[in-house]
């Protein structure tokens, strides 16, 4: 038996004796009396009776033990033209300080604080600062119109709202104060108090009597010290991305969380205390509160809060730069930002620059990694590159290559195998598992290992229906794909990106898989539409790598030959055209439902998190000039 199937088949078998020696790596102000408490189907509940502070586990053990001179942070912000080394003495100060301030407005236990920060060194502070009194913060995405902003205040009901002055997007300066003024006045919730950190480069209006400037908070605050937490009490939630209405808030609680973050650190990542890590993602999304904030600093490690983009801040070598400079181990982001990288710099010309023989591996997330990245990113980087896939919901993830505990050969579209925590299985529409390689919905057999997500906030109901009810005993993800014969798994998209042609289910991301390995196409992205003979016919958009001067409909017709060799007629594909990009998240996924409601004339809410909102009247101006919608 291997190393990783002996702790895999551990995980699943005897998940409270696995999760109870990995309770090891944490400090316990009490252990706990139950480390799995399945009385209450699907709510279980982890290290019930146990007590500690996340805080406590990031910082102060740190700060107070032989870490105290190590780095905690480096914050890089080439927007600013900034470079700053936060020890962990020096972030155990802050966070006392910024903690003490929150409790002389007001801010106990229990209460709700939302966080709508930029990318700097405060929002970590903030988000630690509310874990060591037992506050509940739910970080809103820094720059989310004011009506989104709205939304979460009513429904997370906060005593206190966190932000800052403004900006850097790009070229412009983007001020925060004003979003979140107006989005005070559309909300029903009257929040108490608002902290204001005021960037050199714009500054805000203050509102008397209910504005507070974080410096001269701090300045006069107690220093707060931990509070000792039930394991089982709250530490944040997440709204997911781009919800409509009633927001689903994903709660998170304490000692689970804490525990699987430091598991996962050297099991998933291979980081050890002491190591320079880097999550290249924001805050407000999962992937910074679990592995640039919480993940990293429960480890011991040095992370990296980059305040910058890919491309432009101010070139295509910015994330080499980074990691030569700060020695980084490795990596983690998306790959859209090794796309859009590679469309800059195709042959690596800014990555010949910088030495960066200390980097050891790239991590990459958030959504299907297609073949033609990975090749690319490991012919130029010469190192693992991992994929790995995992959820808001899940804060960690599900099925990676596990490089700390057996590292297993990569086939590029697999994020490799279930991470130790995830029984993954396959299952049809009628809730039967299906042979391997072939494609159901992917499912994880409850319980669900610690840290993921405990309930929605203020709502069981839609917990229940959103994750539970449609497999009774298996935990929904909403992914189809399929796991082959050696246990690897294949993600495929999300199940309402599986078309059906003449009835026939197709996976638009098994042809977006074929287009993207064109040697002319920089990222691409497959959409069902309607048709009144077949169900649903699928067309294709892609974007060019920069300097290719060939004809887009030659090219158009190269991308139909390559689906029908490698899918079949049986795709129909018969429709590519290129278009100068692709609507996106601020995360980097792509808006292929809003693009499925453009081409068939359906009303859709513009996304909350979209980039930039012009770019679907150019998407509209294309599927219009290719005949959609369909009369």
């Amino acid at each position: 038996m291997s190393n990783y199937d002996a702790v895999f088949s551990q995980s699943i078998n005897e998940p409270e004796k696995f999760w109870g020696e990995a309770a090891k790596k944490i400090d316990w102000y009490k252990e706990c009396d139950k480390v799995l408490d399945s009385s209450n189907p699907p709510y279980y509940r982890w290290f019930k009776g146990g007590k500690m502070n996340t805080c406590y586990n990031a910082v102060d053990r740190h700060a107070d033990g032989d870490r105290a001179d190590q780095t905690a942070i480096i914050y890089d912000s080439p927007v600013t033209d900034t470079i700053t080394k936060i020890s962990y003495k020096e972030l155990k100060e802050k966070v006392a300080a910024f903690a003490g301030g929150l409790k002389s407005l007001g801010v106990n236990k229990g209460d709700t604080v939302v966080i709508y920060m930029p990318m700097i060194p405060e929002a970590a502070v903030a988000m630690l600062g509310c874990a060591r009194i037992g506050a509940i913060h739910s970080v809103v995405f820094g720059g989310f119109a004011p009506h989104e902003l709205a939304v979460r205040i009513d429904h997370a009901q906060p005593k206190a709202l966190v932000t800052a002055s403004g900006a850097i997007e790009g070229a412009k300066t983007l001020a925060y104060k004003p979003m979140v003024d107006k989005a005070l006045e559309q909300s029903v919730h009257e929040v108490e108090k608002v902290v204001l950190f005021q960037r050199d480069f714009v500054q805000a209006d203050m509102t008397e009597g209910r504005d507070i400037d974080w410096n001269e908070l701090v300045a006069t605050a107690e220093p707060a010290d931990c509070v000792e937490l039930e394991a089982t009490d709250p530490l944040y939630i997440l709204y997911t991305s781009g919800t409509t209405g009633m927001p689903k808030g994903v709660l998170r609680d304490n000692g689970g969380h804490a525990v699987a973050l430091a598991w996962t650190m050297k099991a998933v990542y291979d980081i050890d205390p002491g190591d320079v890590w880097w999550s290249a993602s924001d805050v407000g999304w999962v992937v910074g509160h679990s592995y640039i904030v919480y993940g990293p600093l429960i480890a011991g490690c040095t992370s990296i809060l980059f305040e910058g983009k890919p491309i432009g801040t101010p070139d295509a070598g910015a994330f080499w730069r980074v990691i030569s400079e700060h020695q980084v181990k490795s990596l983690f982001t998306a790959p859209t930002a090794f796309r859009a990288i590679k469309k800059e710099d195709p042959n690596g010309e800014f990555l010949k620059k910088y030495d960066i023989g200390n980097f050891e591996c790239l991590y990459l997330a958030g959504e299907r990694l297609d073949p033609d990245t990975y090749h690319w990113a490991t012919d130029m980087l010469k190192v693992p590159v991992i994929d790995h896939w995992w959820q808001t919901e899940t804060a960690w993830a599900i099925a990676a290559n596990c490089r700390g505990i057996e590292e297993f050969p990569i086939k590029p579209g697999s994020p490799t195998k279930a991470v130790p925590g995830y029984d993954i299985r396959i299952l049809d529409n009628e809730c039967f598992e299906v042979e391997p390689g072939k494609e159901g919905n992917i499912v994880v057999k409850l319980p669900l290992p610690p840290g993921t997500l405990v309930t929605l906030w203020k709502n069981d109901e839609r917990f229940i229906k959103s994750y539970m009810a449609t497999f009774p005993g298996y935990y929904e993800t909403s992914d189809g794909g399929f796991v082959d014969k050696d246990g690897y798994v294949y993600v495929m998209g999300r199940m309402d990106d599986v078309i059906n042609i003449a009835g026939h289910r197709l996976s638009t991301g098994a042809m977006e898989e074929i287009i993207a390995n064109h040697p002319d196409v920089a990222e691409c992205a497959v959409i069902g539409t309607e048709d009144k003979l077949k169900g649903q016919l699928p067309v294709g958009f892609f974007v060019l790598k920069a300097g290719v001067d060939k004809d887009p409909k030659e090219i158009e017709k190269e991308l139909v030959k390559m689906v029908r060799e490698e899918i079949g007629p049986i795709a129909c594909f018969r429709e590519a055209t290129a278009v100068a990009r692709l609507p996106k998240t601020r995360s980097g996924k792509i808006l292929r439902g809003t693009m499925r409601s453009i081409a068939s004339g359906k009303e859709y809410n513009m996304p909350s998190t979209i980039d930039d909102p012009t770019i679907l009247d150019e998407i509209t101006d294309t599927l219009n000039q290719m005949g959609y919608p369909k009369k």
